[in-house]
């Protein structure tokens, strides 16, 4: 029986896709790409063995193994996760939440508190809602439809540089989970894949820019966190802990 796995289908994953297909034999893995919120709910469900998961859906996933020390995250300027407005943060009085991550949404109203201490009326977000960022309603937008509003709106609040700003520390929004146990020799394989996506991202840079056009090479480079590391656990730990849910993750 195969292994299914479901992965995040935005740019910043694609090393790790990149890996998965080169290096995974398809009649023993088999590869989903979906938004955040999604690549929760099938992994909750049952429907694949193994997710890169929003950190906000761990509490959901009893009995949850993280896999990997692979990750998505920032240190500081991550692009792709903004919110985006026409007026100041003290003037904004409705915030759009977007509908594809679940940790963001989080994450968000922790800086509202936290660090901005604004109160703004929270709104569920449909796939149009980008349309009515306008005057004093405001909007977070994650992923790869950020890279059209670059300039866009006079204000923009990149979110893992208000989190640096409340917490010193980096910030993880997904990492691989399993919610049964992994052979050794699967979760071997699988992190072997992972790796070697990362070491041959130049590789995929170069195809990606003669696929799109777009160079993305300062992105994938410069603005994404591809390994936990000790801080990126503490950080964790440290949104669980803000969420209520403190969960320790060795």
């Amino acid at each position: 029986m195969s292994t299914s796995i479901v992965a995040v289908s935005y740019l910043n994953t694609t090393p790790f896709i990149y890996g998965i297909q080169q290096k995974l034999p398809d009649s023993e893995f088999e590869l989903a790409l979906e938004h955040p919120a999604k690549c929760a709910s099938v992994l909750l469900e049952g429907k694949v063995d193994i997710g890169l998961v929003p950190v906000a859906a761990l509490p959901e996933l009893e009995g949850y193994q993280i896999i990997s020390d692979y990750c998505i995250g920032c240190n500081g300027e991550v692009e792709t996760v903004c919110l985006y407005s026409d007026v100041p943060l003290s003037e904004i009085q409705t915030i759009y939440l977007d509908y594809q991550s679940k940790t963001s949404v989080n994450l968000i109203k922790i800086l509202a508190k936290e660090l901005w201490k604004i109160n703004p009326t929270w709104k569920e977000a449909d796939t149009h809602y980008i349309d009515n960022i306008t005057g004093k309603t405001a909007g977070l937008v994650i992923g790869d439809r950020t890279f059209d509003l670059v300039e866009k709106y006079r204000y923009t609040f990149d979110l893992g540089v208000e989190w640096k700003r409340l917490t010193g520390l980096p910030f993880i929004f997904a990492c691989w989970v399993a919610k049964k146990e992994v052979p050794n020799g699967v979760k071997t394989k699988f992190n072997e894949a992972l790796k070697y996506g990362i070491d041959h991202k130049e590789d995929l840079i170069s195809e990606l820019k003669l696929e799109s056009g777009v160079d993305h090479s300062n992105y994938l480079k410069n603005r994404i966190l591809f390994t936990t590391g000790d801080e990126g656990r503490e950080a964790i730990n440290l949104f669980l802990n803000y969420l209520s849910t403190p969960i320790i993750i060795s």
